[in-house]
C-alpha cells in the first residue's frame, strides 16, 4: 500500500463500528510515526463507540525508568528495546482468546512518564479492543504482534506538522524549548524512521481531515 487516503472521522468510526459488530471480538491497531495524532484517533474511535471498545494502549509497557537507567537507554525512550514487547503481545494475546472475566492492563501517564500497572479493565463482552503505539508492524520482538490485530491503520502526517507537534508535547511536559527540539532530533525522528518503514503493512494508511 503505498497512498494515503483522506476519511474523515466519522468514516473511521464506521469502520471500527462494523469490527465491533462482526459477532467475535476483535482487536484493532493504529499506529504511525511520534506525533502523527494515532492517540488522539484511537480515543476519538473509542469515545465514539462508548461499550462497544475499550483502549489498551502499547504506552502501558514502556519499561520503567529505573529499568532504563540500569540498562543505559535512557536518553533513548521510545526505541523499540525500551518497551516490553513480549509482554505487550501476550496481553494482547489473553485479550483475543477472552478466557478470563476480565483482563487488566497497564496505562501509561504521561504527566508521570510512567506506567501504572492494572488501570485499564477490559471485560469479556467488549467486542472490540483498540490498541495504539509505534511498532504495531514492527519486527523482531514485535513480530508477534501485528499477527494478533485483525486491522492496523497507519496514520501519515506531514513531518513538518509532527514536529511542531512533538516539541510543544514535550515543552508541555517540562522541558525547555532547547531541550525539546534536541530530544526530538535525537530520539523521536529516529523512531519515526524505524515506524515509516513499516508504513505499508497497514491495512489502512490514513490522513486525517
Amino acid at each position: 500500500m503505498t497512498g494515503a487516503t483522506l476519511l474523515s472521522r466519522a468514516d473511521l468510526v464506521a469502520r471500527a463500528g462494523a469490527l465491533a459488530a462482526g459477532g467475535t471480538r476483535r482487536l484493532l491497531g493504529v499506529t504511525g510515526p511520534p506525533g502523527a495524532g494515532k492517540s488522539t484517533l484511537a480515543v476519538d474511535l473509542v469515545a465514539a463507540l462508548a461499550d462497544r471498545a475499550v483502549l489498551v494502549p502499547m504506552d502501558g509497557f514502556h519499561l520503567d525508568d529505573v529499568v532504563l537507567a540500569d540498562l543505559g537507554r535512557s536518553g533513548r525512550k521510545g526505541a523499540p528495546d525500551t518497551f516490553d514487547a513480549d509482554g505487550y503481545a501476550h496481553l494482547l494475546r489473553r485479550l483475543r482468546e477472552q478466557q478470563e472475566p476480565v483482563v487488566y492492563a497497564p496505562e501509561f501517564r504521561r504527566d508521570q512518564e510512567q506506567a501504572a500497572a492494572g488501570a485499564i479493565a477490559v471485560a469479556r463482552d467488549v467486542p472490540l479492543v483498540v490498541t495504539d503505539g509505534l511498532y504495531l508492524l514492527g519486527d523482531g520482538a514485535f513480530g508477534a504482534v501485528r499477527q494478533l490485530l485483525d486491522e492496523v491503520w497507519y496514520v501519515d502526517v506531514d513531518p513538518t506538522v509532527r514536529r511542531k507537534r512533538l516539541v510543544a508535547r514535550h515543552i508541555a511536559h517540562g522541558r525547555s524549548p532547547d531541550a525539546a527540539e534536541r530530544w526530538v532530533s535525537a530520539s523521536d525522528d529516529a523512531n519515526a524512521v524505524l515506524v515509516q518503514a513499516t508504513r505499508d503493512r497497514a491495512d489502512l494508511v490514513v490522513r486525517l481531515d
